[in-house]
């Protein structure tokens, strides 16, 4: 995720330089095209009149306008999930500290496990929702629940029914009433609609036709732009073209790189960050001295 208010040109031109000498060649390519045709004195009968790109840009305009706001929708919502997600996991720490009782039947160590097992659960959603293999939440779980976890194909869910299973017993123990029960129980469902949230937007595939037809129009747009200003600008009609069409590709790429939030990139939901948060709040709740330091963030513009 982006921290810094600063605009880092060369991340911008690194990130779109491929399209700048695209849109080059195309712009001289359709001026001498022009200019060949025109040789022939086709263009009697045809006249690319100025009006034809003030329409196909207004269209443009608001569908690219549309695509971004369809992607921040996805970003935000994802950030929302997480952020509600920090809080669920500080709320479930608490009442695990403080809701169950220390019986003679019941391990002192109880606690310490569901909150341990909770961070296992964060990070494996983590990982989940970035197909990634670290497996970081095996050093907050037994052998036996890597196991059990293990044998799902859904790691952070297995994780969750772990959790129900070992709440019930406690329950059952008498270290946990009706009410506390239920409260706790609660929680556990929070966590569950969260990874499933997450889970949606990650699994939900923006249609690939409005990229498509986009960047498609787009490129007669360029094309149009640079014809109807030939008569009037000569050869500066190609920068024109490139200039105009520059800002269209770049809006409709900044749009784009919001579309999956999940990713391991700088525009992505700060995933790591996040855990790490997590991690942190639950283990100071725990009176524990092995607590690791905050995420850093890359030459203090983003944080992943």
């Amino acid at each position: 995720m982006l921290i810094s208010k600063k605009v880092n040109l060369y991340r911008i031109f690194s990130g779109t330089w491929r399209y700048f000498l695209t849109e080059i060649i195309a712009c001289v390519l359709a001026y001498f095209f022009f200019r060949y045709i025109d040789s022939l004195q086709i263009f009697d009968t045809i006249v690319i009149n100025s009006i034809i790109p003030t329409i196909l840009g207004t269209a443009l305009a608001f569908f690219i306008g549309f695509n971004n706001n369809q992607a921040y929708d996805r970003w935000w919502e994802a950030r929302k999930i997480w952020g509600a997600l920090v809080n669920n996991s500080r709320t479930w720490c608490r009442q695990v500290l403080f809701y169950i009782e220390d019986l003679n039947d019941v391990d002192p160590t109880e606690k310490k496990i569901l909150v341990h097992r909770h961070i296992a659960f964060v990070y494996a959603l983590n990982e989940s929702l970035r197909d990634s293999n670290a497996k970081d939440y095996r050093k907050y779980l037994s052998k036996n629940d890597i196991e059990i976890a293990e044998k799902e194909s859904n790691v952070p869910n297995a994780i969750l029914n772990i959790q129900t299973e070992h709440l019930n017993d406690l329950y059952k123990k008498g270290a946990v009433d009706g009410f506390k029960f239920m409260e706790l129980n609660e929680m556990l469902i929070n966590f569950c609609d969260e990874m499933g949230m997450s889970e949606r937007i990650k699994n939900t595939v923006f249609p690939t036709t409005y990229n498509f037809y986009t960047r498609l129009f787009i490129w007669i747009f360029i094309v149009c732009v640079t014809w109807s200003s030939v008569d009037d600008m000569g050869a500066w009609s190609i920068i024109a073209g490139i200039l105009v069409g520059y800002i269209f590709l770049t809006t409709h790429k900044i749009g784009m790189a919001l579309l999956n939030p999940f990713e391991n990139i700088p525009t992505g939901v700060s995933l790591d960050q996040i855990t790490r948060t997590i991690e942190i709040n639950l283990l100071e709740a725990l009176k524990e001295k092995d607590i690791p330091e905050p995420l850093a963030s890359v030459n203090g513009e983003y944080i992943m």
